[in-house]
């Protein structure tokens, strides 16, 4: 039996896998002052071993933390073997930071939840935990703790944690009528890439300039951490929520939770390459794909029109960027612009969790 094909016990993989990989994780954290006068720093982590990571706190600062379940081994992408056991860990990790980022918070830590199947060997366990430990890493939120241990097939859960200034945490509800609504980033690339991949017809072209751009969408998604960072400390945000269940579904909820409407500029959105080449190839509406159920972690946010140009140089100094997708109004209902100036609902399809 090869090194690749063993499965050892769960005590085994803590000390062979876990504590090889977050050894010296506590003296090396790098504290977090998310407020003035306060501070955070990790006080036992994963390499402690203990029942749970312990953080010490100084000064006033709030607490955020939010939780997301992965589907594991049910990811399309990953059925069709596109993803790795390696990619369903970064992308865990990565989708529950990116909620931390949505409201404004900096990141401190994740706790995960790895359970895994009988049949799962210590090699494809270790590129899982790989997959969270280097995603914890990039982000700045390292993997403090959590659990790990047996299954019927391999579950992945992860809680983030992350502090804000008094106050400043990034609500869905604080936009109010005149305000500009902005994006981190466009959206559509992982839509385009689940319909590319699901339609099992391929194109030369998509293959050799937009295959890796559609796969990094799921298997390299993108916290906006920094752009997070800066809006929770600009002081000028006045919403915000991140584009996991689709631009449409985000643009809804805002809108909702804020008591406003929302008019988005069909002029402002960007379609990205790979979306544009996709919708081509598929004969769909790039619109469609731009506002639908796709998974990208964007951040939408609401700032005042006058505050737009200071938030743009905070954003530069960061290195950071956003752009402008519309405005918000008095008058309820969420509704896109067109070039031609026509008011219709937004296209595309809104995320329910529900759906497969």
């Amino acid at each position: 039996m090869s090194a690749e094909d063993h499965c050892s016990d769960e005590p085994t993989r803590l000390e062979n896998t876990i504590m090889a990989i977050f050894s010296s994780q506590t003296p090396n954290y790098r504290a977090r002052e998310a407020a003035p006068a306060s501070q955070v720093r990790l006080t036992a982590g994963a390499d402690t071993q203990d029942d749970c990571a312990v953080f010490s706190f100084h000064g006033n600062q709030q607490l955020v933390v939010g939780s997301d379940y992965v589907r594991g081994p049910k990811f399309r992408l990953y059925e069709y073997g596109l993803l790795t056991e390696y990619d369903l860990g970064y992308y865990l990790a990565a989708a529950n930071i990116s909620d931390v980022a949505a409201m404004g918070a900096h990141p401190i830590g994740l706790l995960s939840v790895i359970r895994y199947p009988p049949a799962m060997t210590d090699f494809v366990f270790k590129q899982v935990v790989l997959g969270i430990h280097d995603a914890c890493e990039t982000f700045g939120a390292p993997n403090v703790g959590g659990d790990i241990g047996g299954a019927e097939r391999l579950i992945l859960s992860a809680t983030a944690l992350g502090v804000c200034r008094p106050g400043g945490a990034l609500l869905r509800s604080g936009a109010k009528a005149g305000e500009l609504v902005c994006l981190t980033g466009p959206t559509g690339t992982a839509g385009a890439a689940t319909a590319y991949f699901r339609a099992r017809d391929t194109s030369d072209d998509i293959e050799t300039r937009h295959r890796e751009e559609l796969l990094a969408s799921w298997a390299r998604p993108r916290a906006r951490t920094t752009a997070g960072i800066t809006m929770g400390e600009s002081g000028v945000v006045t919403s915000c929520q991140d584009t996991s269940d689709g631009l449409k579904a985000t643009l809804e909820c805002v809108a909702s939770a804020s008591g406003v409407g929302i008019t988005v500029f069909e002029d402002r959105l960007r379609i990205p390459p790979p979306v544009r080449a996709v919708c081509r190839h598929l004969r769909l509406d790039p619109l469609e794909v731009v506002m639908g159920d796709s998974v990208d972690f964007e951040l939408l946010f609401t700032v005042p029109p006058e505050k737009q140009d200071p938030l743009e140089e905070m954003f530069d100094e960061a290195g950071a960027e956003f752009h402008s997708i519309g405005v918000t109004t008095s008058e309820m209902g969420v509704r896109l612009e067109t070039r031609s100036g026509q008011r219709l609902p937004l296209p595309g399809k809104s995320w329910r969790h529900q759906q497969n």
